[in-house]
């Protein structure tokens, strides 16, 4: 089993690390000393049943929460880092602007178009033309295989489509990372496998490190290549997914076998936390 406390990327350069974190609001505890590696380039899913603290955790990353103690460090390519939890808000703006996020409903703007949207954010954070906006936005979504939708009306999107505009518009001021928020939330399986190839298709090509906050454990296997699980506010769990699907943790077992077929284990397994 891999201890949380060590991370199983050890030895891939970071580009996000949670350190000793903690968190509560009044008596409740959300996160409790954990202490977890984002590796550059890689995709890292975030699983636990419903109020472990998986978005919490995502908004401590992007600075929209504080820490009562710990550190949330980003780090640069040079390998210099800013910790989140105590920077500036000047700061904590710089290194947003090196992330792209994707809520569960894509948060589009229905009274513009999918390009518009997608385009959105070029507006106010760069120096591009409208030209060169309306050139990148067109990139981006025949990116996610949707460039025909460039003038349609966002109102007009399906639900699979909506993602992949909202995807479109994540990636557009070319981010050196992308959080998601239940990526396929409300999606059928077919659409659901369509997200999780265009995530594939994304850090191939884009070399983005993901980070993925999900309840769907068919999509946790096929995109992750480390998974962590929250259980309590505590990390019990972190590894690559051949790790994870081999874990000991009780825990773990209970809440991957309804959806993932798990090897036979012998001798005893370690009991779920109280």
């Amino acid at each position: 089993m891999t201890e949380a406390s060590e991370p199983a990327e050890a030895g891939l350069e970071p580009v996000l690390r949670i350190e000793n974190l903690s968190k509560a609001f009044g008596d409740f505890v959300v996160l409790d000393d954990v202490t977890f590696d984002f590796p550059r380039g890689y995709t890292t899913a975030i699983i636990g049943p419903s109020g472990t603290g998986k978005s919490v955790l995502l908004k401590h990353i992007v600075g929209l929460l504080s820490p009562d103690s710990g550190h949330v460090y980003v780090y640069d390519k040079q390998g210099g880092r800013i910790d989140m939890a105590t920077a500036g808000e000047r700061d904590r703006y710089a290194v947003r602007k090196r992330f792209g996020m994707l809520f569960q409903d894509g948060a589009l703007f229905d009274n513009l178009t999918a390009g518009e949207n997608v385009a959105f954010p070029l507006a106010y954070h760069t120096n591009l033309n409208e030209k060169q906006r309306i050139e990148r936005a067109r990139e981006k979504l025949a990116l996610v295989e949707l460039p025909e939708a460039f003038d349609r009306p966002t109102a007009a999107l399906s639900g699979g489509q909506r993602k992949r505009v909202g995807l479109a518009r994540a990636i557009v001021m070319e981010p050196e990372v992308v959080l998601f928020d239940e990526p396929n939330s409300g999606l059928d399986p077919l659409t659901s496998d369509t997200i999780d190839e265009l995530i594939g298709k994304m850090k191939r090509q884009l070399g983005i490190t993901f980070i993925v906050i999900t309840h769907d454990i068919v999509s946790c296997i096929n995109i992750a290549d480390f998974v962590g699980m929250l259980y309590k506010g505590k990390l019990v769990e972190h590894g690559t997914v051949k790790q994870f699907v081999n874990s000991r943790q009780e825990i773990v077992r209970k809440f991957l076998q309804r959806n993932v077929p798990l090897p036979e284990l012998t001798g005893e397994l370690i009991p779920i936390p109280k």
